[in-house]
């Protein structure tokens, strides 16, 4: 729906605007691909440290006997120096802040670490980099056409396009968080670890206030959500995430999770 909507909004550029159009959106879209090949190809740098086994090995092992089970090569880990506690994925790498071993125990930060493996087995770290520039360009050609078009209607045509848009990726981002979670129940041997991780994480999160964090330009946080309360919500809460485990765990063994 995200890309057909992508498309409506590229063929009423190209209607009302013509040959301008296609110039101002093709600079556009070259302009997001630089930028999309950077970030995707760059490394973690600064306050980021690849994890080795000795340092915690209960977390390679539990990462690489995951990783074997869900069919995926090993991730790289990276440790991020950060109080706030947090973990992400990105291509085959999963990232965990420091800040997550002073509030979950061991068997959570698996269950963390379960959640963005099924991430990268479902295809998401590849996925929500070419969702979030795709974004990019979408907002790119409603500017244009509401600037360039020179008529009020097609303006307005063109933002309504903009907020479908919004609200369809926003529901594909929550299914994608759902999907990550349900094959995660599959992984781990003690499926509640992870209700017991986002109600920790849900716990910390209603102490926090006033604090902004920020991510590698790649795929949103996967565990934790951005502070303050956005117009159109992409990540599922944690209430509801919590909920769905528990009716999925109820509803018996993780027998095709996985697949």
């Amino acid at each position: 729906m995200i890309y057909l909507l992508m498309l409506l909004q590229l063929t009423l550029a190209l209607a009302v605007l013509g040959g301008l159009g296609l110039k101002l959106i093709l600079a556009s879209a070259l302009g997001v691909l630089l930028i999309y090949i950077w970030a995707y190809t760059s490394a973690p740098k600064g306050r980021y440290h690849p994890l080795e086994r000795e340092q915690i090995p209960w977390l390679y092992d539990g990462v690489a006997s995951m990783a074997r089970k869900a069919g995926i090569k090993m991730p790289k880990i990276y440790l991020l120096e950060d109080y706030i506690p947090n973990a992400y994925s990105f291509k085959d790498t999963l990232v965990f802040s420091l800040g997550l071993f002073e509030v979950l125990g061991e068997e959570e930060i698996l269950a963390v670490a379960a959640h963005e493996i099924g991430h990268i087995k479902n295809g998401d770290t590849k996925l929500f980099p070419i969702i979030a520039y795709s974004r990019y360009l979408m907002i790119m050609m409603t500017i244009i056409v509401a600037l360039f078009s020179g008529n009020t209607l097609t303006a307005l045509g063109s933002i309504a396009i903009y907020i479908l848009y919004e609200i369809s990726r926003a529901e594909y981002l929550k299914k994608r968080e759902f999907g990550a979670d349900h094959t995660a129940l599959g992984l781990l041997e003690v499926p509640m670890s992870l209700k017991y991780a986002l109600e920790e994480l849900k716990y910390y999160e209603d102490l926090r206030a006033n604090v902004k964090t920020s991510a590698v330009p790649s795929i949103e946080p996967g565990i934790e959500r951005k502070q303050g309360t956005p117009i159109i919500e992409t990540h599922p809460s944690y209430d509801e995430r919590i909920l769905r485990i528990i009716l999925e765990i109820n509803r018996g063994p993780p027998q095709n999770r996985l697949q």
